[in-house]
C-alpha cells in the first residue's frame, strides 16, 4: 500500500472517530443538569424511600420485573411513580422512573428514567433532555402500554454505552 493512501485512510479513520467522539460528549450545561438531577433523585438510592415517595415496582405484559435485552444489557428493575407518567411535563429532577439493579440481595439504584406517552407530547419535535433525544417505544412493547418517548440516565451505574443511552451492558438479570 502506497504512503498516500494509507495516511488517507488514517486521516479518515481520525475524522471518523472524532465526528463520533463529539457525538457522545457531554457538554458543560449538560453535566450540570445530570449532577442536578442527581442530587436531587439521591434519596431514591432506599427504595424505600422511593416507595414512601409514590414510586411502586412495575412489571411488563409477561410480569417480568427485571429487565433485559441479549446482546444489549439490562435495565434492571423498574419503580414508577404513577402520578408523575400521567403528567406529560419533563422534570430532570422528577424521573417518572427509578432503575434499580440486584447486587447480591440488595437492589441499588442504577438510573432514572423519563417517560411521556406519544399521545400526550403535543409539540412537533421529540422530547429531549440532558443532549439527547427520547427513545420511541411504540405500542405492542413488552409492557403493554401505549406508545410513549423514553429516556434513562445511569446517574448511579456506569453505562459503557453512554450515561443516557437505554441499555447498559453492566447491567443482567441473573
Amino acid at each position: 500500500m502506497s504512503t498516500k493512501r494509507t495516511l488517507a485512510i488514517a486521516a479518515v479513520s481520525l475524522i471518523v472517530a472524532a465526528v463520533a467522539s463529539a457525538a457522545f460528549a457531554v457538554t458543560r450545561s449538560t453535566q450540570s443538569a445530570l449532577a442536578s438531577a442527581k442530587q436531587a433523585i439521591d434519596p431514591y438510592t432506599s427504595v424505600s424511600n422511593a416507595t414512601a415517595a409514590g414510586y411502586a415496582e412495575f412489571r411488563d405484559a409477561k410480569h417480568v420485573a427485571c429487565i433485559a435485552q441479549p446482546g444489549a444489557g439490562g435495565m434492571g428493575i423498574h419503580y414508577v411513580n404513577l402520578a408523575l407518567v400521567k403528567d406529560p411535563r419533563i422534570d430532570p429532577r422528577r424521573p417518572e422512573a427509578l432503575v434499580y439493579w440486584r447486587s447480591g440481595k440488595k437492589l441499588q439504584l442504577g438510573a432514572a428514567e423519563y417517560i411521556v406517552f406519544a399521545s400526550a407530547w403535543k409539540k412537533t419535535n421529540p422530547p429531549q433532555l440532558f443532549g439527547r433525544t427520547f427513545d420511541y417505544v411504540p405500542a405492542g412493547n413488552r409492557f403493554g402500554l401505549p406508545a410513549f418517548w423514553s429516556l434513562h440516565a445511569w446517574l448511579w451505574k456506569v453505562n459503557p454505552t453512554g450515561i443516557v443511552m437505554a441499555w447498559n451492558p453492566r447491567v443482567t438479570c441473573r
